[in-house]
């Protein structure tokens, strides 16, 4: 079993293409990111509004999209979209998946994944940070 973790993207970008990791400039991504990388998965992705399932250094131009401003099919296309990314590098019923992201970007996901956890479920957005700080700070 493999350990994958998904982090969402987030409205705070640089003003110019770059890589995904660099793109998102938030503390909550930057944050969900050092916690991403300190739980040492096998893979790390970002679920972008825009473009789907993103690499870290996967090369991207910054967007205005959102999935909190769509309706629910245009959520479920997304989500599809998302699936068949994620299957061309991950099994769904056999790896774990850790989800940095809101429910917008896992509730049509989730169904579909053998083993998951939200670390994060139901924290607002300061408590989301002060449960990435805690965590960084005791490794």
């Amino acid at each position: 079993m493999r350990r994958i973790v998904l982090i969402s993207c987030v409205s705070k970008k640089l003003g110019t293409r770059a890589p995904a990791k660099d793109l998102y400039t938030s503390p909550l991504f930057q944050l969900s990111y050092a916690h991403a990388k300190r739980l040492c998965p096998d893979a790390i992705f970002i679920l972008s509004a825009k473009y789907g399932l993103v690499y870290p250094e996967q090369d991207i131009s910054p967007y205005d999209v959102t999935l909190n401003n769509m309706g629910q099919q245009e959520i479920r296309t997304w989500a599809s979209l998302v699936l068949s990314q994620l299957r061309r590098c991950c099994d769904l019923k056999q790896d774990h998946f850790v989800f940095l992201a809101g429910r917008n970007y896992r509730k049509h996901l989730i169904p579909h994944l053998g083993s998951y956890e939200v670390p994060m479920e139901g924290l607002t957005i300061g408590k989301q940070l002060q449960y990435l700080k805690r965590q960084l700070s005791e490794r």
